[in-house]
């Protein structure tokens, strides 16, 4: 007797052939009709608006219409102020570099800048209360974490920022 020829060898290989041809079919086929991974997103500006604050909240898509008109509300009545401010910093800068600067003009400029910040952060205020009031009690809460922790965000990259020139120039 041949080994190779013998009838359990043979049909014993025809099965494994069998066997991982269709698996191998099998897995073409998974491959092929599952759904696509999805692309990068391309984040703009305004996407990222909407979702910055629909995504970890959980907005409804009527409370997220309803942020983005308050946004928008907010910032074309703060915008005048803003406006100012700039005017006002420029104004700042050239008294600062004129040959004798007139301090007095100075002060005053910085008191109106003052003034103006003070405005818009009241406004800042009565912003968030009005997003506040588009949510729930559970997001609100959220919110309310959120916005401390984008405040004292910047609180700390500022302090580090001051740290960073105070220590450079300590003899």
């Amino acid at each position: 007797m041949n080994f190779l020829t013998t009838k359990r060898l043979v049909t014993t290989a025809l099965i494994l052939l069998v066997i991982l041809n269709v698996t191998l079919l099998g897995v073409l086929w998974w491959q092929n009709t599952r759904k696509p991974e999805p692309g990068p997103v391309r984040v703009t500006r305004e996407v990222s608006r909407q979702v910055f604050f629909q995504l970890p909240l959980s907005l409804t898509s009527e409370q997220a219409r309803s942020f983005q008109e308050l946004r928008r509300e907010h910032f074309r009545k703060v915008w005048p102020e803003m406006k100012a401010i700039a005017s006002l910093k420029e104004q700042l800068v050239e008294e600062s570099f004129s040959q004798t600067p007139d301090t007095l003009k100075i002060s005053a400029l910085a008191t109106e800048l003052g003034r103006r910040h003070a405005l818009v952060e009241n406004a800042l205020a009565s912003h968030f209360h009005e997003l506040a009031a588009v949510c729930t009690p559970a997001q609100r809460d959220s919110l309310k974490a959120m916005l401390r922790q984008l405040s004292s965000r910047k609180f700390v990259t500022h302090q580090e920022r001051w740290r960073e020139t105070t220590e450079g120039r300590e003899p």
